[in-house]
C-alpha cells in the first residue's frame, strides 16, 4: 500500500490539477560547494530526487558556486560522489557560474529599469541604514544616482577598476518593508578571489538571492524546494522574477522543515570548527553527521533513505531523535550483514578436557535472516578468548553467563562448565579453566546437544584469531541540542568518550574482508571495515549496538 502524500507532493498534485503538465515538472538539488554534505542534505536530496522518480521528471544537480572565498573543487567532487552513493542520478550537472554572463546582463536590465543602483557605502553603513524589524530603514545617499552613472559604475566594477568592498550593486525595492530582506538587498559585491571554475575572469560575484531564482528559471525548474530559513527570501525570489518580466514557466519556491538531529550539529561552520580544533579528524570522521562520516561509520544508502522517509516531510522545525537513525541502520544491517564473532575485552578460557593438539571446523549461519546464504566455518580448539564481562567467579541467580560450577553454551560449539580460575600476583583473574561435554556439539543431533542452558557466549580461538583495532564511536555530544543555547559554546557539551580504541580479536574469516564490508559481531553490534584497514593492521568501526543503550 502506497504511503500518504506529504505536503510537498500535495502542492505538486494541486499544480498538476491547475494547468501544469507532467512534462513541465523539473526539480533540482542546489548545494553550495563549501563543505561536505550532511544528514540535513540527505533529506533535501531525497525530497527532490524522490519527486523526480515519482513523476518521472528530471532533477538537476546545480552547484551554487558564487562565493570563491569558501568553495573548492574537492567539495564539488565529494558532493557528486555522495549523491551517487545514495543511489540517485541527476539529469543535468549545472553551476551558477554557468550563468554569470546572463545574470550580469539581467542586472544591467534592472539598472536600466531604475530597479537597481550602485552603492558606495561600507557594509557597516548599509547594515546600520537598514533599520530594525520594528523600525524602517533609511535610503542610501546613492539611491538616486542616474541610470547612466549606475551603468558606468557597474561596468567599472566588472572591469576591476575598484577595490574589494568599495562598491556594491543593490536592488531598489522598499527600505520600509516589513521584510528586512526587501530593504534594498545587495545583488553584487566585488571580491578578488580565484574561482574554482572561472578562475580570475570575474571580480564581481552575484549574491545568493539574485542568483537562485534566475538559475531556477534558466533551468526551467518548476518547484524550487528549500528549507524553512529561506521562507522570508520567497518575497525577494518572486520580486526578482517579476521585475525581469520573464515569459516562460516561472519556478515556484516552497519550503519544508530542515533535518535537525539530536546529539549533533549540522552547521558547516561548526563542523569546520570541530575539524580545525582537532576535535575530530576530518569531514569523514565517523562521529560527524556528514554523509561521508556516516558512510565510514557503516551507514548504508538504504538506511539513510529509510530514515528520511520515517522522519517525514514537515512544515515546522523539530528535532529528530538520533535513535530513529540508529533504528534504521539496525533494521537494514540485521537483514544484510553476515554474522561473525569478535571479542572486545578478551580473557583466556582453557577447556581442560579438550584434546591439546586438536582443531576442528565448526559451522554457523551466515545470516539467519537469509538462510539461502548457507553457512560459514570457523576453527575451534582448546584455548579460546571470551569477553571478560561474560565471567564472574561468584554470581547471583540472575547472571546467565559463565561462572564456577555453572554451564553455558559456546556459540555454535559445545556446552562448557566453569571449574576454576588462574590469578596473577595482584589477584586478577587471567585465565578461566573449564570442561566441556563432547556430546553437546551444536547441530549434532545428540541428546546432549539438545540440552537447554540459559547462557550462550561468543568466543574466538587464541591461535587462529586475528588481532584487530576496533574504534568504538558514541554520540559526539552529551546533550540533545548542543547548539540551542547561543550563550554557551557548543563545544562545552562534547562527549569525552565519543571515541574509544580497543584491541580486539576476531575470527580468521575476516582476513578476506574488504573496506566498507559490514558485519554483525554476534552479541555486540554492527561493525564496518574501515578504509584504512590492511591485512597487517585490521581496523573496524562500530556502527551501532544491537539495541539502544544510550538512555541506560
Amino acid at each position: 500500500m502506497d504511503r500518504a502524500l506529504h505536503f510537498i507532493e500535495h502542492i505538486v498534485e494541486e499544480d498538476l490539477g491547475q494547468g501544469y503538465e507532467l512534462s513541465q515538472l523539473r526539480f533540482r538539488f542546489p548545494p553550495e560547494p563549501n563543505g561536505y554534505l550532511h544528514i540535513g542534505h540527505v533529506k533535501a536530496i531525497c525530497i527532490n530526487f524522490n519527486l523526480g522518480e515519482r513523476y518521472k521528471a528530471p532533477v538537476n544537480l546545480r552547484f551554487d558556486d558564487t562565493n570563491p572565498a569558501k568553495e573548492e573543487q574537492q567539495f564539488v567532487d565529494s558532493i557528486k560522489e555522495n549523491i551517487k552513493w545514495l543511489g540517485y542520478k541527476w539529469n543535468l550537472e549545472c553551476y551558477a557560474s554557468d550563468y554569470f554572463d546572463q545574470l550580469y546582463s539581467w542586472a544591467q536590465h534592472l539598472i536600466l529599469e531604475g530597479k537597481a543602483y550602485v552603492d558606495s557605502q561600507s557594509s557597516e553603513e548599509i547594515a546600520k541604514q537598514k533599520g530594525t524589524p520594528t523600525k524602517p530603514g533609511t535610503n542610501s545617499p546613492h539611491r538616486d544616482r542616474s541610470i547612466d552613472e549606475n551603468m558606468l559604475l557597474f561596468s567599472q566594477m566588472k572591469e576591476k577598476k575598484f577595490k574589494a568592498g568599495e562598491y556594491v550593486l543593490r536592488a531598489k525595492i522598499d527600505m520600509a518593508s516589513a521584510n528586512m530582506l526587501m530593504r534594498d538587498p545587495v545583488m553584487y559585491r566585488i571580491l578578488y578571489k580565484t574561482h574554482h571554475r572561472t578562475g580570475d575572469d570575474w571580480c564581481i560575484y552575484p549574491m545568493y538571492d539574485w542568483t537562485h531564482g534566475q538559475s531556477d528559471y534558466i533551468e526551467e525548474v518548476s518547484h524550487s524546494l528549500c528549507t524553512l530559513e529561506f521562507k522570508p527570501h520567497r518575497d525577494l525570489y518572486n520580486w526578482f522574477l517579476n521585475s525581469l518580466k520573464l515569459n516562460n514557466l516561472r519556478p515556484k519556491q516552497r519550503e519544508f522543515a530542515r533535518m535537525n538531529l539530536s546529539y549533533t550539529v549540522t552547521s558547516k561552520r561548526k563542523l569546520l570548527e570541530l575539524i580545525e580544533n582537532k576535535i575530530v579528524n576530518d569531514w569523514d570522521d565517523p562521529r560527524l553527521p556528514t554523509i561521508s562520516g556516516l558512510r565510514r561509520r557503516g551507514y548504508t544508502p538504504r538506511a539513510l533513505r529509510n530514515f528520511v522517509d520515517s522522519a517525514g516531510v514537515a512544515k515546522r522545525e523539530n528535532i529528530i531523535d538520533i535513535s530513529l537513525l540508529e533504528h534504521s541502520i539496525r533494521e537494514d544491517l540485521n537483514f544484510s550483514a553476515p554474522r561473525v564473532m569478535g571479542v572486545m575485552d578478551p580473557i583466556k578460557l582453557t577447556i581442560m578436557n579438550y584434546p591439546q593438539d586438536k582443531t576442528e571446523q565448526l559451522e554457523g549461519e551466515i545470516n539467519p535472516e537469509q538462510p539461502e546464504l548457507g553457512k560459514r566455518s570457523f576453527p575451534f580448539s582448546k584455548h579460546l578468548f571470551i569477553e571478560r564481562d561474560d565471567f564472574k567467579e561468584t554470581a547471583n541467580r540472575k547472571f546467565f553467563r559463565l561462572t564456577l560450577e555453572k554451564e553455558v553454551r559456546l556459540k555454535n560449539a559445545y556446552i562448557v562448565k566453569g571449574e576454576s580460575v588462574i590469578k596473577d600476583t595482584k589477584g586478577n583473574i587471567v585465565e578461566i579453566l573449564c570442561t566441556y561435554d563432547p556430546e553437546s556439539k551444536s547441530g549434532s543431533g545428540t541428546e546432549a546437544s539438545k540440552r537447554k542452558v540459559k547462557g550462550t557466549l561468543h568466543w574466538v580461538t587464541q591461535k587462529e584469531s586475528l588481532s584487530a583495532e576496533v574504534r568504538v564511536y558514541d554520540r559526539l555530544f552529551n546533550i540533545s541540542a548542543p547548539d540551542q543555547n547561543k550563550e554557551v559554546d557548543f563545544k562545552t557539551y562534547l562527549n569525552p568518550d565519543s571515541l574509544k580504541i580497543i584491541k580486539a580479536f576476531v575470527e580468521p574469516s575476516l582476513l578476506s574482508a574488504s573496506p566498507g564490508d559490514h558485519f554483525q559481531f554476534q552479541r555486540l553490534g554492527y561493525f564496518v571495515l574501515d578504509k584504512t584497514s590492511t591485512k597487517s593492521h585490521i581496523v573496524f568501526n562500530k556502527t551501532v549496538g544491537l539495541r539502544d543503550t544510550w538512555s541506560k
